[in-house]
């Protein structure tokens, strides 16, 4: 029998640097080791990078094999190039959108956050998102998501059939490859153990209002939020947001530089209202710095019981939660050790391998 053929999505390394880009880009260099790799395996399935023009940069950043094709580029060379270029090969997406005028295919749809929370988007994005969503999930022969909690609101939002959508687990070793940074830390003015990391994230789920005005207590007066990420000062106080004087903004950093502040930080915090996975706490713990979390979303599925967890409508909750880590030391490293055997379950590997028999088993 014929190995099955089937294309890689490649509009995601036209930009982005968001976590669902980061799932796409870690399966993508998996599935094509795997095959180079395993003779059986390549014997069974092979894979095929596609990208359209514009994302040349962004794949040879990516360090994957790829072929360009077109013409267009953006979302036309995905809903019109793409499927003319495929004919009979399965297309597979990893990153949220599919072809809708494919159904010889499987996309991973990471979460519902535009059916939950609206407001996290532009209408026009919340519109296109729907919409194709909506077909793809009717005919497509597989619906992959990150987690028990998304394929749930999935199937509660009407987006696809229970019996069509499949959970895959992220992984999160990708933070272990780049050697921490130390530099930052000094660059940023931190003193190890006296700051707090989050990310930097204007949308409403992910809920950073809330934790701006924990900081602003009185309790947190001597110790740092450093937010990492796009998203700066003005984007928060454009949104109506007041910024206390003890929050750094790092901007966007690199694996290095954020393992680093892992490694100095008194925890990781991760308020989000609703979270179709999670990657930033697993991350955290695998750098070894305890993580406190928000008893929502897929939140509690995984991060089990190495993390803290605290109401995300709450604000004295994380005020508590901060301050007892930093009174509490065997509390600390019992978090540590506890997240390190959590995060150690969650491999890009071993998320490649469900994938694949995902795939194989259509």
């Amino acid at each position: 029998m014929p190995a099955r053929n089937v294309i890689i999505n490649g509009k995601f390394l036209l930009g982005g640097s968001t976590g669902v880009h980061r799932v796409a880009g870690e399966l993508t260099l998996q599935l094509l080791k795997m095959t180079r790799e395993n003779r059986v395996l390549a014997s069974q399935i092979a894979f095929e990078l596609l990208i359209p023009p514009g994302a040349r940069a962004g794949a040879e950043a990516l360090g994957a094999p790829f072929r360009v094709v077109g013409p267009f580029d953006g979302r036309v060379w995905e809903q019109v190039t793409l499927p003319m270029i495929a004919r009979d090969r399965m297309i597979l997406s990893l990153c949220n959108v599919g072809v809708m005028a494919a159904t010889n295919s499987v996309t991973m749809i990471h979460d519902a956050q535009v059916h939950i929370t609206p407001d996290s988007y532009a209408r026009s994005f919340r519109a296109w998102y729907r919409l194709q969503q909506g077909v793809i999930g009717r005919r497509h022969r597989r619906i992959l998501t990150v987690s028990e909690y998304s394929r749930q609101q999935l199937i509660h939002f009407g987006v696809a059939p229970a019996g069509a959508i499949r959970v895959i687990h992220n992984g999160i070793d990708h933070i272990g490859k780049a050697p921490p940074e130390p530099a930052i830390v000094g660059r940023l003015g931190l003193q190890p153990g006296r700051f707090v990391v989050a990310l930097a994230n204007t949308q409403v789920h992910k809920n950073i209002a809330m934790l701006l005005r924990t900081f602003a207590d009185p309790a947190l007066a001597d110790i740092t939020l450093v937010l990492f990420g796009a998203h700066g000062a003005d984007d928060f106080r454009a949104a109506g947001h007041v910024v206390p004087g003890n929050v750094c903004f790092a901007g966007r950093i690199s694996d290095g530089e954020l393992a680093a502040l892992y490694g100095a930080a008194r925890c990781m915090v991760f308020p989000s209202s609703t979270e179709g996975f999670g990657l930033p706490p697993l991350e955290a713990m695998r750098s070894g710095c305890p993580a406190i979390v928000a008893n929502a979303g897929a939140l509690p599925e995984v991060c089990g019981a190495a993390a803290l967890y605290a109401d995300p409508a709450r604000p004295d909750h994380w005020v508590r939660a901060i301050v007892r880590l930093g009174e509490d030391r065997a509390l600390r490293q019992t978090l540590i050790a506890a997240g390190h055997e959590q995060a150690a379950r969650f491999t890009w590997r071993a998320a490649a391998d469900r994938v694949v028999q995902e795939l194989l088993a259509i």
